[in-house]
């Protein structure tokens, strides 16, 4: 399985978008500081993923979320799993 990702920042409220293999294994990366990208943003909680059966098809949905540039966007799909 592959997922696509979607963490928040409890320090800043900020939001990461990503894909990986194994969501446990890349937040504790994360949270880690092993990531650039997300260091400074730590503690990080996973608010949101969805599950795909191949990698493209993740990283399709990563950039695809991504694209469109809206917190508002990223908030709708948190909510929409409560």
């Amino acid at each position: 399985m592959y997922y696509t990702y979607i963490l928040q920042s409890k320090k800043s409220g900020k939001f990461y978008i990503g894909s990986c293999q194994n969501i446990e294994v890349r937040l504790d990366r994360h949270n880690a500081g092993a990531t650039f990208s997300t260091k400074s943003g730590r503690p990080w909680k996973l608010v949101y993923y969805e599950s795909f059966q191949n990698n493209s098809d993740a990283l399709k949905r990563e950039r695809e979320i991504k694209l469109k540039k809206s917190r508002k966007y990223i908030e709708y799909l948190i909510a929409s799993t409560d």
